[in-house]
């Protein structure tokens, strides 16, 4: 359904606040497709054991990753008030690092033939300034605000890889951009509690922005390596970067229980186990299937919002979504090839006595 999500972003896919290159994930599901059914003599062909039927499964895991992914937005919007945008971010950093070491502990000379220092600056703009405007703009916006802006992420690689690189962006994907960037101009229009969303949409907006400017430089610089060990890897760098600001702003007053659980699913469930998860789904069913979750997760964190804030959904709010949304699957629209079936080679059997001359 999505085979040119790659191609929208310039290669690289955005899934819960992590990127990761296209071409990876078509290596860990080189495995997915399935033997091609036989057809004997007589015509009648063979159903292969385990494609039959229906499959329940990867729709349901699909719609609870996106649930997870959805959340996190919540989890933020319940945590950052409590703790403040720097010490948040440095606990789900370090969290979702321990949640991933095992794919660091495997790839750990792959990483250090890479260079660490490299590892770190992309970490300092793939995870940590991302994550601390999304922390700040949970302090002020909705989290359905923020989980729909969020999906610019893939429209602003495609931009960025155009403006770095010199790849070719196309038509329909400046238009798809366009669109978005009219949906974020409506989502900062509104206001919650008297107050103007303009500044927190502007923060959300801008670590977007950094996701698509960060994707192609995962893609120049950790193309072949393990994705989740690179994840763990700028993860761990970028709580180690922000523990000193985080311990200097750790607040005076006591946390709540609420808050604190809100941060450890944040930093475990969402960022460590959900990408764990997310990559064994692709090993599964593939990438292209896998990546459908990119259009739900916006629509589970208003979801959650709603439901455990009670959040209302307003109209600059779903205006603004589908402007977004509506964009992304614009751009990702793409002239199909055709694609044409071999024949199948039937062989009949002569009749008794026939004779073939030369």
């Amino acid at each position: 359904m999505l085979r040119e999500l790659a191609k929208l972003s310039g290669g690289m896919l955005f899934l819960g606040g992590h990127v990761t290159d296209a071409d990876t994930l078509r290596l860990l599901a080189r495995d997915e497709a399935a033997p091609p059914a036989r057809t004997p003599r007589g015509g009648r062909r063979v159903r292969v054991a385990g494609h039959g039927g229906r499959d329940w499964r990867t729709p349901a895991e699909l719609l609870l990753l996106a649930a997870i992914w959805g959340g996190s937005f919540l989890f933020l919007r319940i945590a950052a008030p409590k703790f403040g945008p720097t010490p948040l971010v440095d606990v789900r950093l370090a969290l979702g690092a321990l949640a991933l070491s095992p794919f660091l502990w495997r790839a750990r000379r792959q990483l250090a033939a890479t260079g660490w220092f490299r590892i770190a600056a992309i970490g300092f703009l793939n995870t940590l300034l991302p994550f601390l405007l999304f922390a700040w703009s949970a302090e002020r916006a909705p989290a359905g605000v923020s989980a729909i802006v969020n999906s610019m992420a893939v429209p602003f690689a495609a931009l960025a890889a155009f403006a770095m690189f010199g790849d070719r962006i196309g038509g329909r994907r400046l238009v798809g951009l366009a669109a978005g960037m009219v949906g974020v101009v409506v989502l900062a229009s509104g206001d919650a509690g008297g107050a103007g969303l303009g500044p927190a949409v502007a923060a959300g907006t801008a670590a977007a922005f950094l996701y698509g400017v960060s994707a192609n430089l995962v893609k120049r610089h950790f193309a072949g390596l393990p994705p989740a060990a690179v994840a763990a890897a700028t993860l761990a760098w970028g709580a180690v970067l922000l523990s000193p600001f985080a311990v200097w702003q750790w607040p005076s007053a006591r946390i709540p229980a609420e808050a604190w659980l809100s941060l450890v699913t944040l930093g475990v469930v969402c960022t460590g186990v959900a990408y764990a998860f997310y990559y064994r789904l692709i090993q599964r069913v593939g990438a292209p299937r896998a990546t459908t979750v990119t259009y739900l997760v916006p629509i589970f964190g208003v979801l959650w919002a709603w439901l455990a804030l009670g959040e209302p959904l307003t109209l600059g709010m779903a205006a603004g979504g589908a402007l977004i949304l509506g964009g992304l699957s614009l751009g990702q629209l793409q002239r199909r090839e055709r694609v044409v079936q071999p024949l199948e080679v039937v062989r009949i059997p002569a009749p008794p006595g026939t004779e073939c001359r030369g």
